[in-house]
């Protein structure tokens, strides 16, 4: 087991959505509720933070053409130059449920799935915004939509619900996603599967809500790795640094009462000696 160690100041309630991009010069996540896009400057190790104006996803992803696109509670937000350019008409009609995390896929498209305000069983669906701008539902009847990514080869794509306690694997086929199927259950009492991120042997990294740790899974399935946390809501992971083998990984202090865990909504980081995949941008 490593202990990540604490690289930030404890900036979000709910932070979210740890990605890594050179071209953005290190790292950026989500303070969730408050509507928020924070960037850390690898450089320099400063922090900054800008204000979307509504709820966000905890999507944040770089374009291929320069920018950013953002998830919001229903829509999908384009951004040059810290300036909001575009937002989709409300993917529902009504505000009973939100966007909360999701991802690129290899041909360009942005993927990000939902769920009910109250946690209603089967209410959130899973949506892709084409290059083109144009959105369509993949699918629907899950209830946490949470992390996903695809492998190196983009043939098969790793896909969290964290109310079913598992992470699951379906095939590409074109533009379709088949043959959802379980890869990986969590053990109870060790929390519930929320962001991942795949590395270059298609292992897959997964932070655990309320368990205080993130778990490595190689590409079979097998259990590898325990990076340790000292607060349990852990909510996202990525890979990145130079090299792209530094977990980065997102914490929240939702629910908690004043002055207990005082380093939940950090940032922490560990060296794992693993290399990530680099992040799929968004090319519309």
């Amino acid at each position: 087991m490593v202990m990540a160690e604490q690289i930030t100041e404890p900036l979000a309630y709910h932070a979210e959505g740890a990605v890594w991009c050179a071209g953005w010069g290190g790292l950026k996540w989500v303070d969730m509720l408050a509507g928020a896009v924070l960037s850390l400057d690898a450089a320099t190790g400063a922090v900054t933070r800008q204000n979307i104006g509504s709820p966000v996803a905890a999507m944040v992803r770089p374009r291929t053409n320069g920018g950013f696109v953002v998830v919001t509670e229903r829509e999908f937000t384009l951004w040059e130059n810290d300036v909001r350019v575009w937002t989709s008409a409300p993917v529902w009609p009504n505000a009973r449920c939100r966007f909360n995390e999701g991802g690129c896929d290899p041909d360009g498209a942005i993927i990000c799935g939902s769920l009910s305000y109250t946690r209603d069983s089967g209410a959130g669906e899973v949506f892709r915004m084409r290059p083109d701008r144009t959105v369509e539902r993949l699918f629907a009847g899950v209830t946490v939509s949470n992390g996903l990514g695809f492998t190196g080869d983009g043939r098969q794509m790793y896909y969290v619900d964290s109310r079913t306690r598992r992470v699951d694997i379906l095939d590409v086929d074109g533009a379709r996603l088949t043959d959802r199927r379980p890869f990986v259950s969590i053990p109870d009492g060790m929390g519930n599967p929320d962001g991942l991120w795949v590395d270059e042997h298609d292992g897959i990294w997964v932070a655990l809500y309320g368990g205080s740790a993130v778990h490595h899974y190689d590409s079979g399935g097998t259990l590898q790795d325990v990076i340790e946390l000292p607060v349990r809501q852990v909510t996202s992971c990525t890979l990145g640094g130079d090299k792209l083998d530094t977990l980065f990984v997102t914490t929240s202090r939702e629910h908690l009462p004043p002055g207990e865990q005082p380093q939940a909504g950090a940032v922490f980081a560990a060296h794992v000696g693993v290399r990530g995949l680099p992040v799929l941008p968004f090319t519309g």
